[in-house]
């Protein structure tokens, strides 16, 4: 068996068959698919039985609801292939993405391989990589920015990174806290631009309705990263996830204070003036600046 797919599922009756659809007109057909249930109250247990009965390479794991992560979790313990890969049950691939990608894995322990982010939104937009192969995984973090897309689903990893790694069972933003582990398994990293993931619009999803607590999670699983690799622009993008956690929690800044120069050519035009602001006034006094900014134009509009 040379790749195991796993598709966690809930509540998705409405997508199930389009991401199967998918899956099952791959190209590249040495796969087993692992659909685990996780608890799900509608129609997509069944669905998932379904699919198993017409299709020999799909199995299913029926399981109590836990989470995504522990439905990750449960497909892991299952997987034989060589190979692992993940999909959300409310997103699909192009038809030869695995036939495309797989053989750049000779070379590599991750591929990751370019998405469709939003898609189906008026936010929707194409996320393309360069081929580029990685053996410093510092490098990969900060110079390829993998933190803006550190996606579970958009990535082919070999089989023994998860030896020692699983998802962290209650926790969101998971994706964020597991792949910093997974690199630290790894020898090499692939990106490509060949092979297309679409992510898929969802208002109820957690990026959407995340609230303070919740981006206190992402902030955390940032910070701990951050302990070890660390520039200006990841530094920024921190800075912005503290600022929300502040404002939605009304708790006071944890992100320790760094003096970034306003000069530096990683930053964008807007980074450079909050790099400026934050420096002179503080981090906190920039979580307070910034909630006023938002009363305002909520009081305008």
């Amino acid at each position: 068996m040379k790749l195991s797919i796993i598709i966690p599922v809930y509540r998705t009756e409405a997508t199930l068959e389009r991401c199967m659809k998918s899956i099952a007109n791959q190209t590249f057909t040495d796969v087993e698919v692992i659909l685990v249930d996780d608890g799900s109250p509608d129609k997509s247990g069944e669905m998932c039985d379904e699919w198993a009965r017409k299709d020999s390479r799909v199995s299913v794991i029926h399981k109590q609801n836990g989470g995504l992560s522990d439905a990750r979790n449960a497909g892991i313990e299952a997987a034989q292939g060589e190979y692992i890969t993940f999909v959300d049950s409310d997103d699909f691939i192009a038809l030869d993405t695995y036939e495309q990608v797989l053989p750049m894995m000779k070379d590599a322990d991750i591929v990751e391989f370019p998405l469709f982010r939003h898609y189906g939104s008026t936010r929707q937009e194409e996320v393309r990589f360069k081929s580029q192969l990685y053996t410093d995984m510092k490098q990969y973090w900060l110079e390829a920015k993998a933190y803006l897309h550190s996606y579970t689903w958009n990535k082919i990893y070999a089989r023994r990174l998860f030896d020692h790694v699983r998802f962290p069972v209650g926790q969101v933003f998971e994706d964020v806290a597991t792949l910093p582990t997974l690199l630290a398994e790894a020898n090499s990293v692939r990106t490509t631009d060949r092979g297309l993931y679409y992510y898929c619009a969802n208002n109820q999803g957690i990026t959407a309705t995340a609230g303070g607590e919740q981006l206190g999670m992402l902030l955390d699983a940032h910070l701990n990263v951050a302990g070890h690799w660390c520039d200006e622009a990841y530094y920024m993008h921190m800075l912005n996830i503290q600022m929300d956690v502040a404002e939605k929690t009304g708790r006071s800044p944890i992100m320790p204070y760094q003096h970034i120069s306003p000069l530096s050519g990683k930053l964008s035009t807007t980074q450079r003036i909050k790099a400026l602001t934050q420096n002179i006034i503080g981090i906190k006094n920039i979580c307070k600046l910034n909630q006023v900014i938002h009363k305002m134009r909520i009081r305008r509009s």
